[in-house]
């Protein structure tokens, strides 16, 4: 495992998650993994520096910074666009209200923020219904 100052990258060590169970870092970590189409043996990215996921590419000096999709608009928004998602709310859905369908392809999931519910949604698109993340997000 790689040190970076006192935060540690992420071990490429994995385990397997439901893609409508992923949140938080690891929904984050798999988004990125989507866009970045890095192969898996690289562990310089994405990495897990200050509690927030980063792309590095090379050297520690060359990273993106913090990147959220799954909750910032700025980062989630133009992948909602660019892959012309359909988001819709419905109460009876409960906890996850918000579900996201992908235009044009036969995949949908449930949120409980519109943002969740497409990033859930765009990784099922790439990666399938189950998903491999860093064992540090279990």
């Amino acid at each position: 495992m790689k040190q970076v100052e006192d935060n540690k990258t992420l071990d490429m060590w994995e385990t397997k998650v439901k893609t409508a169970e992923l949140t938080d870092l690891a929904l984050d970590w798999a988004v990125l993994k989507c866009e970045c189409d890095i192969p898996a043996q690289f562990v310089s990215i994405p990495a897990l520096l200050n509690g927030t996921v980063r792309v590095f590419r090379g050297d520690t000096s060359n990273y993106s910074g913090p990147v959220s999709p799954s909750t910032n608009w700025a980062h989630g928004g133009p992948i909602i666009e660019r892959e012309r998602m359909r988001l819709m709310h419905t109460e009876e859905l409960g906890k996850n209200p918000w579900s996201a369908i992908l235009a044009g392809a036969h995949y949908a999931e449930f949120g409980p923020t519109p943002l969740i519910a497409a990033m859930r949604c765009y990784v099922a698109s790439k990666l399938g219904d189950e998903v491999e993340i860093p064992e540090e997000f279990k």
